[in-house]
């Protein structure tokens, strides 16, 4: 499949992971020619004026650079919460989280309603352990107030040495009184799928985000599912629960390998790399067998595509909560010296031309966990399992 924007997508920059972003050096080179243009000198006059200003009557002393720097991350990051200006520390650290290496407390952080809040705790993290869940408000980090128009600077605060520890001050959906976490920073490589054979012919694989690894990941553990249920899987549960999103090549390959054709996905932006309509191939790895997708409030992003195209393709059926709803494509775009912005480019559809955008999926069949008292049950996968065998039977006496 021809993808013209590789990339990664993801409801936010990520606190242990960079999922939030598309890498587009290649854009770049392309853009350069455009960047050129008539500067508006009356508003460069302006910035001129106040920069001066600042430098010679500011109570302390502030240096050239980190004026500009300040100057620039408020432009970027006043166009919308996805938005930002990443240095050259800020870069590299997205480019080796990229790899799924990493240390922190393993928090993706989105904004919403001006507040920094988890989209979702990464599996086996010290954020976890401790008991940060999905919605909760991130207030202060190390006794600091945490600035909602700078999620960069949350991101970075909560990143360090393994071992290290970082107190954070948080928020629970319907609590009034903030709880206070002590968190170790750890060193975490990070395993995007796990699968489980819970059922016979059943397969079970739950998808925790999208990394560039994930596509190729799904597909040995489907084979591997098969190859215990003699040969063929009968149904398949994909858990993308409190999944944040990731890259967006793993999101549209995960897609395609469900189907035999169809829309996957169709983003507009104003440039014309920022504008792309894909395809599925022919090659449904489960053969047509039945399929559940579960999805709930944490699912962001690259997951919504997953969900929203195999939903409209009428491949699967969604169960769960609503997703998170965020329907817009970033790139990071790389600058001199090291540095980059990462910009919202694209809005993306799915291919019934929904867009999901503070919206989100709404599931075929709504199942609330929290309406179940047995904490060691799980309501929404036992759905699932049964709705998949339904339809075995109906496959069967229709075969």
């Amino acid at each position: 499949m021809s993808l013209k924007v590789r990339g990664l997508l993801a409801v936010s920059i990520g606190t242990v992971l960079g999922l939030s972003l598309s890498l587009g050096s290649a854009v770049l080179a392309e853009r350069q020619d455009q960047v050129r243009g008539d500067l508006p000198w009356e508003e460069a006059r302006l910035l001129a004026e106040v920069l001066e200003r600042v430098k010679r009557d500011y109570v302390d002393e502030v240096d050239d650079e980190s004026l500009m720097e300040a100057a620039i991350r408020g432009m970027v990051a006043n166009l919308d919460p996805h938005s930002s200006y990443l240095n050259a520390e800020e870069y590299d650290e997205i480019r080796i989280n990229t790899s799924g290496n990493y240390s922190g407390v393993g928090l993706e952080l989105g904004i919403a309603e001006s507040r920094i809040v988890v989209i979702a705790p990464m599996e086996s993290s010290p954020a976890e352990a401790a008991g940060v869940v999905s919605g909760d408000v991130l207030l202060s980090i190390d006794g600091v107030p945490v600035d909602s128009s700078d999620l960069n600077d949350a991101v970075m605060r909560l990143r360090g040495d393994a071992g290290t520890e970082v107190r954070v001050a948080i928020l629970h959906a319907g609590s009034e009184d903030p709880l206070s976490v002590e968190l170790v920073r750890s060193q975490i490589l990070v395993s995007t799928v796990h699968s489980d054979y819970i059922e016979p012919a059943i397969g079970y694989v739950r998808l925790s985000h999208f990394s560039e690894t994930s596509a190729a990941d799904l597909r040995r553990e489907v084979r591997d599912l098969s190859a215990r249920a003699g040969g063929r899987l009968g149904g398949m549960v994909l858990d993308l629960r409190s999944n944040p999103g990731g890259v967006l090549d793993a999101a549209i390959e995960i897609s395609d390998a469900f189907l035999d054709d169809g829309l996957i996905v169709t983003a507009e932006g104003r440039v014309p790399d920022a504008s792309f309509r894909l395809t599925a191939e022919q090659g449904d790895i489960l053969d047509g067998a039945p399929l559940t997708v579960l999805v709930n409030g944490g699912s962001a992003s690259a997951s919504e595509i997953v969900a929203g195209a195999l939903q409209d393709n009428h491949r699967a059926t969604v169960i769960g909560t609503a997703t998170f709803g965020k329907g817009s494509v970033q790139t990071v775009m790389p600058l001199s010296h090291g540095r980059a912005i990462k910009l919202t480019t694209s809005r993306y559809y799915t291919p019934s031309g929904r867009s999901i955008h503070m919206r989100g999926i709404v599931p075929d069949v709504v199942s609330d966990p929290a309406v179940v008292a047995d904490a060691d049950t799980d309501p929404q996968l036992s759905r699932a399992l049964d709705f998949l065998k339904t339809q075995r039977v109906a496959r069967s006496n229709t075969e």
